[in-house]
């Protein structure tokens, strides 16, 4: 990250947006289901309050993030769900608090950790005080993304969206590997339409093969908040047109992805 500043200030903002939009609702809204499988609003911010606590403990202390790193080897496939529903069982007003205290003893920390170059352990391999602020963002706005779609709400995108969008650019690997599958061995071209109108530019302009589409997209594809058939996002290539079908810019296991919008219709 070239800017490191704006990385630490974008989280701030975007989980400023999210708390305005969680804030005032009231608490049967709390309940309401989201497009993750049996998880509900409260979940949502559960599941981002957990994250931030172990994001603090990583970078505060390795020893006993250790330990929680044993605790989700041991049980794989329940952990994230555990975490999550130990703070949606919370009150709204508790939940809500709990989220907002452990952001604000989370930031300060990252900001100061960026100065020594240090990387820190992780679920997956360590990152930079940087990375794990943008690693931050991304679940923030993709976890928000959950509860917009329960309550309706049509977010207006901002340039919050290239931190996403870098990650989902240099994780096209991953999303490969983690399949079994062989990583191309050359880099594509992509381009994307930003919010601001500007057109953002990743890989080589030599590139055989590119993806084009808005930031949005791009962004609501690689976190698997859309599937492909309902973005504005587009491959030139045959190894390109796979990377869309498996995009994935989180850690873990293959994610399930979101079913088309006219599925079982």
């Amino acid at each position: 990250m070239s800017d490191l500043p704006s990385v630490f200030d974008d989280l701030r903002d975007e989980s400023q947006e999210l708390d305005a939009m969680v804030a005032e609702l009231r608490p049967c809204q709390w309940g309401l289901p989201t497009p993750a499988a049996r998880w509900s609003v409260a979940h949502q911010i559960a599941h981002l309050a957990w994250t931030d606590r172990a994001a603090l403990l990583a970078v505060t202390d390795a020893d006993a993030f250790a330990g929680e790193v044993e605790k989700a080897v041991a049980a794989p496939d329940s952990f994230v769900d555990e975490g999550a529903e130990e703070g949606a069982a919370l009150p709204p007003a508790e939940l809500l608090a709990r989220w907002r205290a452990g952001r604000e003893k989370l930031q300060p920390v990252l900001r100061s950790a960026a100065a020594t170059k240090t990387r820190f352990p992780w679920y997956g391999p360590p990152m930079s005080a940087a990375s794990m602020a943008t690693a931050r963002l991304m679940e923030t706005w993709a976890h928000g993304q959950d509860i917009a779609d329960a309550l309706g709400v049509v977010r207006t995108p901002t340039d919050r969206l290239r931190h996403i969008a870098r990650i989902g650019v240099r994780t096209r690997d991953f999303a490969f590997g983690v399949r079994g599958i062989e990583a191309p061995e050359k880099e594509f071209l992509v381009e994307l339409a930003a919010p601001g109108g500007e057109v953002w530019v990743y890989g080589p302009g030599s590139a055989d093969q590119r993806v084009t589409g808005t930031a949005l997209d791009f962004c609501l594809l690689v976190t698997q908040r859309a599937h492909r058939d309902d973005v504005d996002v587009r491959a030139d290539g045959a190894d390109a047109e796979r990377w869309l079908d498996i995009a994935q810019a989180f850690a873990g296991p293959p994610g399930p992805g979101r079913a088309a919008k006219g599925a079982g219709r």
